[in-house]
């Protein structure tokens, strides 16, 4: 369960904490939550980025303990979050072959934590999660991470489509992850500013990443099985370009 120090209940509180500015996780909001304030609620999620959630009522009791929710409970996140506009100038002018990872559909929270472990471990610069279509980055990814996803910037963008034309715009190269790629890790050069993109297990990356991509590659494996965990995939991904930029 989660912590109630994470926690915050009522319209008013949960309106004020995103307007000064905290880290929303998530909102939930009971299932018959209707009208003006739903309405402000979801301009604000706009603006601020966070996903809403419906659930039942019997949900948010047992969240806030029976105390008045007022059919609302904000979810804090356990990290700072940050926007790719105001980290990449930064990142592009500091390093010469800064390193971009992105998750595109990681719905597993313990994967999400490995990759963030994997991230920091072979030097990636930042991890760009999205509002919607990857797991929390919650204190279940955080300990997953081992405390990783503490020491990297973490973005939360709203759109993947501008992330990725904001990254070719400014000379960073995009490199998907897909099993249906004819180029394996090995083939390209990774030299210079680049942003790896990692998909799901399931579907693998999203046809806005395909199109938007410079280049897909795969993994070199055996017929034995059909994919690798999304998580060690990434880890053999990083090592690989960590390794040939030594």
């Amino acid at each position: 369960m989660e912590k109630d120090n994470q926690l915050i209940f009522g319209r008013k509180p949960v309106i004020e904490a995103i307007k000064s500015g905290k880290d929303i996780d998530k909102i939930l909001i009971v299932q018959t939550l209707r009208g003006e304030f739903e309405i402000e609620l979801r301009n604000l999620s706009k603006e601020y980025d966070f996903s809403i959630q419906r659930v039942p009522q019997e949900k948010l009791n047992r969240l806030s303990r029976n105390h008045t929710h007022q059919g609302i409970i904000a979810l804090l996140s356990p990290i700072k979050f940050y926007k790719l506009t105001d980290l990449l100038p930064n990142i592009l002018e500091e390093k010469k072959d800064p390193l971009i990872l992105i998750a595109d559909g990681i719905e597993d929270v313990r994967n999400m934590g490995a990759i963030g472990r994997s991230a920091v471990a072979f030097g990636a610069d930042c991890l760009v999660s999205f509002v919607k279509g990857n797991a929390p980055i919650n204190d279940v990814a955080v300990k997953t991470s081992a405390g990783a996803l503490l020491k990297i910037p973490v973005c939360k963008e709203l759109n993947m489509a501008e992330t990725l034309a904001l990254l070719g715009e400014s000379g960073v190269r995009v490199f998907g992850s897909s099993l249906k790629a004819e180029s394996s890790l090995g083939d390209l050069n990774f030299d210079g500013p680049v942003a790896i993109v990692i998909g799901s297990e399931q579907k693998g990356i999203s046809k806005i990443t395909s199109d938007y991509a410079d280049h897909t590659f795969k993994l070199k494996q055996s017929n034995n099985i059909e994919s690798l965990n999304v998580s060690v995939a990434t880890g053999i991904i990083l090592h690989h370009i960590y390794q040939t930029r030594q």
